[in-house]
């Protein structure tokens, strides 16, 4: 097993223009998987909810708009480092995240002392680790649907 770095970090999730309500987030990277971080929202009243997609999309999000899939992350205002929505959707259905955004900075900055951005492939053992990686994705995408 990997070395690892984790978060929690409260979020405003956006239910409507009118209701939102903070929820805590587990923020998580994992050496065995060095391209991605994994969000794990805990809703009330729900099971945990774990989002995993590339760390670059994170950190891109938090200074500019990104992201052109289930996963689109932007800074609310143009001045920067101040606040961060997460957009994800499945289909049709979609959830809005609101977060500051310097824990989000002091987490990719944790992932980036123990993985520099650009040297995930030169990890010993990463081949090794890929299927490892790949089967754990499958079975959270398995037991979350």
């Amino acid at each position: 097993m990997g070395e690892s770095v984790q978060a929690e970090v409260m979020m405003s999730f956006l239910v409507s223009e009118e209701l939102s309500f903070r929820i805590p987030v587990e923020l998580r990277y994992e050496t065995c998987d060095p391209y991605a971080v994994r969000l794990t929202f805990h809703l009330p009243g729900d099971a945990p909810v774990t989002w995993a997609f590339g760390r670059e999309l994170l950190v891109d999000g938090v200074g500019r708009p990104c992201g052109d899939g289930d996963v689109r992350i932007a800074p609310v205002d143009p001045e920067p480092l101040a606040e961060v929505l997460i957009r994800l959707q499945v289909g049709n259905d979609h959830a809005l995240f609101r977060s500051s955004a310097a824990p989000l900075v002091a987490f990719l900055d944790r992932t980036d002392k123990l993985v520099p951005l650009g040297q995930e492939g030169a990890l010993a053992d990463f081949d090794a680790h890929l299927d490892e990686a790949l089967d754990r994705i499958l079975a959270e995408e398995q037991s979350a649907g």
